[in-house]
C-alpha cells in the first residue's frame, strides 16, 4: 500500500510515503504468507532480527499487508524533533525506562491489542548474536502480552536484509538488488498456557514456544536446517547489547547482582539512533543485561 491502509493516522501515512518507495527501488521482495495475519482481532507479530535495516523490511511487509505495525521505542526516540513528532503522530508506543512509567509500555501495548491494532515486537531484543545469525534466545514481552490477552502470536521470519547492511557494519550494500524474505506462518500454539498463573515457568515456555516457531519460519527461506539448541550470548561471555564483545569481570558482576530483576520495559525497547554501530537505530529493540526474562 502505497501510503498505508486508508485507517492508519496520517502521520503513518507519511512515513510510508517517504519510506516505501526507497525500499522498493533499492529491494526486491519475496513475501508469503500474509494469509496467517489476523484481520479481525488484535494480534503480536514477532520477527527475528538480523540486520539493523530488517525494521523496515518487517514494516514494509506488514503495511504491503494491509496491517500498522505498533512498535514499541525507548522515550528519546521520540524526544528527537521531527522523529518523535512522527512516531507519536504514528501511534507508536514509547518506553520509559528505569522510570516509574517503565510498565506504561506493556500495558500500552495490552491496550493496542485490545483495540485490535498488531504490536510488532522482536522477541530477542537485539540483533541475533548466533554467530550464523539463527534466532537466540527469546525475551519475554510478546509471551506477556499474548497470554494477558489471549491474542494470537504471528511469526514473521525474515532473511535478506544481513545483504543490505550486515550487523554492525556500516558499510551498506544495495547494488546489486537483493531480495528481502519475508514468511508469516501460523500462530503459535499457546492454548494450554492460556488462563494459568502467569509464572516465570509459563513465560518461559511461552516464550520458546515463539522462537521454536519462528526458527521453523525461517528455516524453509534459508534452506537450511537451524543448529540445536538456543544460542544465549551471557552463557558465552558476550555482552547482550550494543557491539558483541567479551564480558568484563566489572559487568559481570553487575548481572549477577541484578539478576533478579525482571521489567517488562527492558524487554522490548527502541533506543534512539548513536551511529557507533550498536544496537540504537530507530525501529530495534534492544535488551538490558539487568533483565534475565
Amino acid at each position: 500500500m502505497r501510503t498505508g491502509p486508508r485507517h492508519s493516522p496520517p502521520a503513518y501515512r507519511f512515513a510510508v510515503m517517504v519510506l516505501r518507495p526507497l525500499l522498493m527501488s533499492l529491494t526486491r521482495r519475496a513475501w508469503s504468507g500474509a494469509e496467517h495475519l489476523p484481520r479481525d482481532r488484535g494480534f503480536v507479530a514477532v520477527s527475528n532480527h538480523i540486520s539493523h535495516v530488517d525494521p523496515f523490511v518487517f514494516a514494509h511487509f506488514l503495511n504491503d499487508s494491509g496491517i500498522v505495525p505498533h512498535f514499541l521505542g525507548k522515550v528519546e526516540v521520540f524526544r528527537i524533533p521531527l522523529i518523535g513528532l512522527v512516531l507519536r503522530g504514528a501511534d507508536q508506543i514509547p518506553v520509559y525506562r528505569e522510570t516509574g512509567q517503565a510498565s506504561d509500555a506493556y500495558r500500552a501495548a495490552v491496550q493496542a491489542v485490545e483495540d485490535g491494532k498488531c504490536v510488532a515486537i522482536y522477541p530477542e531484543g537485539t540483533v541475533t548474536r548466533e554467530p550464523n545469525l539463527w534466532p537466540m534466545r527469546g525475551k519475554t514481552g510478546a509471551a506477556r502480552v499474548a497470554l494477558e490477552t489471549g491474542c494470537p502470536v504471528i511469526p514473521v521470519a525474515q532473511w535478506g536484509a544481513q545483504e543490505v547492511l550486515g550487523p554492525y557494519s556500516h558499510r551498506p550494500s544495495v547494488l546489486p538488488r537483493h531480495t528481502m524474505h519475508v514468511s508469516a506462518g501460523e500462530p503459535v500454539d499457546l492454548a494450554d498456557l492460556h488462563g494459568r498463573p502467569v509464572t516465570a515457568e509459563v513465560l518461559a515456555e511461552a516464550t520458546e514456544r515463539i522462537m521454536v516457531a519462528l526458527t521453523a519460519q525461517l528455516e524453509p527461506l534459508r534452506g537450511e536446517t537451524a543448529p540445536e539448541g538456543r544460542f544465549d550470548p551471557r552463557n558465552r561471555g558476550i555482552t547482550v547489547t550494543g557491539r558483541p564483545r567479551a564480558v568484563t569481570p566489572s559487568e559481570r558482576s553487575a548481572t549477577a547482582k541484578t539478576s533478579a530483576a525482571s521489567q517488562w520495559a527492558d524487554d522490548t525497547v527502541t533506543d534512539p539512533p548513536r551511529g557507533d554501530g550498536g544496537d540504537d537505530t530507530p525501529g530495534i529493540t534492544t535488551d538490558d543485561e539487568r533483565d534475565p526474562a
